[in-house]
């Protein structure tokens, strides 16, 4: 996961050696007494100490809030788990206090999060969850400055070069409830965290952005072009026209901001497809019978769904290659993630176990036997022949 755990203690060396070593925490124990004094400013031997430790022996509470300190210092993100009042001020200097079950009320009162559940393995499934968060706010953050780029660019520039306005108010209203109702699914979509902790790259996010927001513009200029210069329609209907394009495309968008991959590379979530799908039935619905715009017909519909696909294909690829020029130090995009096969593992050694248990039960079983079968044919004791 990325997360280095550090054994904080009171208790003795010897037993904080003996403790870490069982539970494979490494056997570099440092005495908290020897980190120097903690009412001035740390030297640079007693951070060094502090960040290569694997925990930390005979501590009092002040040690504590000081570790929690140094450690943030170095530049990193710092959790803590505790139950006491002594653990209070280090659980409120921590970025992310855990108050564990049972702790104090003032433990409580000075963490961020309160465990419910007894044991610390919650903690990882909250670290895994939170990185799932991450992921889906990052897709958002791309997915909504480049569908902001691409209506308002367009917009303004078809009024201010064509003087013509694409969309009414009407459809902007619309556009922007169908937009924002499927959107909301994604915060149940299917992600595929990272094993080390993240941190937000806005030049990625915005650099992704404006290249898919940018050829947004291009294609719906290149409609608008089809529309009144090839097709010869009249101005309302190619309004109708470009709402269900840029209805379409944005909704299209959604499946491109979710992975660093190609599209396909991670499985949807149902609620994102029923979403997605429902609204833009919805929105070809309303552009074909014509609510509140020009009715466009069928054929035009189609048309519409077929140049919005091809696009989205092509923006995929253009996608993939601004990942490689914004994030050039990341693993190759195409590259599969190694297969995780600890369940299958563990389904195995399990299947083992039964096998080495049953083995040694039949074992003893024959060995009873052959007992039996041998004292049987022996002669009583003080019969002798």
């Amino acid at each position: 996961m990325g997360v280095n755990v550090k054994m904080v203690t009171g208790d003795q060396m010897a037993i904080a050696r003996e403790t870490a070593k069982q539970l494979g925490m490494g056997t570099n124990i440092v005495d908290a007494s020897a980190l120097g004094d903690m009412k001035h400013h740390e030297t640079a031997q007693a951070s060094e100490a502090i960040e290569k430790a694997d925990g930390f022996a005979q501590v009092f509470p002040e040690h504590k809030f000081y570790i929690v300190d140094v450690l943030q210092k170095a530049g990193h993100i710092v959790g803590m788990t505790g139950d006491g009042v002594n653990d209070a001020p280090a659980l409120k200097k921590a970025d992310c206090g855990i108050a564990v079950s049972g702790a104090t009320d003032a433990a409580r009162a000075a963490a961020s999060i309160v465990l419910l559940a007894s044991g610390l393995s919650v903690i990882i499934d909250a670290i895994k969850e939170s990185r799932r968060i991450f992921q889906r706010m990052n897709s958002y953050a791309i997915y909504r400055i480049a569908e902001t780029l691409r209506v308002l660019f367009f917009m303004t520039l078809a009024i201010l070069v064509f003087n013509f306005y694409p969309l009414t108010a009407v459809m902007i209203v619309m556009l922007a409830l169908l937009n924002d109702g499927a959107i909301l699914s994604i915060a149940y979509d299917n992600v595929h965290y990272k094993d080390k902790p993240e941190a937000w790259n806005m030049r990625l996010v915005l650099g992704i952005s404006t290249v898919l927001g940018v050829i947004g513009v291009v294609a719906a200029f290149g409609l608008f072009y089809l529309g009144e210069r090839v097709f010869h329609l009249d101005r309302a209907h190619i309004q109708t026209l470009m709402y269900l394009k840029l209805s379409v495309a944005g909704h299209l968008t959604i499946f491109l901001t979710r992975t660093r991959g190609p599209f396909w590379s991670i499985r949807p979530a149902k609620v994102l497809w029923i979403a997605v799908l429902g609204t833009q039935m919805l929105a070809t619905l309303i552009a074909v019978y014509g609510l509140f715009m020009t009715p466009l017909g069928w054929g035009w519909a189609a048309f519409v769904w077929g140049y919005a696909l091809a696009w989205f294909l092509l923006n995929d690829r253009v996608k993939l290659l601004a990942y490689r020029i914004f994030d050039p130090t990341k693993t190759p995009l195409l590259a599969k993630k190694p297969l995780d096969l600890t369940p299958q593992i563990a389904a195995r050694a399990y299947e083992l176990y039964q096998e080495r248990v049953q083995g040694e039960s039949q074992q003893d079983q024959d060995w009873l036997e052959a007992e039996r079968e041998i004292r049987k044919d022996q002669p009583p004791h003080g019969k002798a022949g």
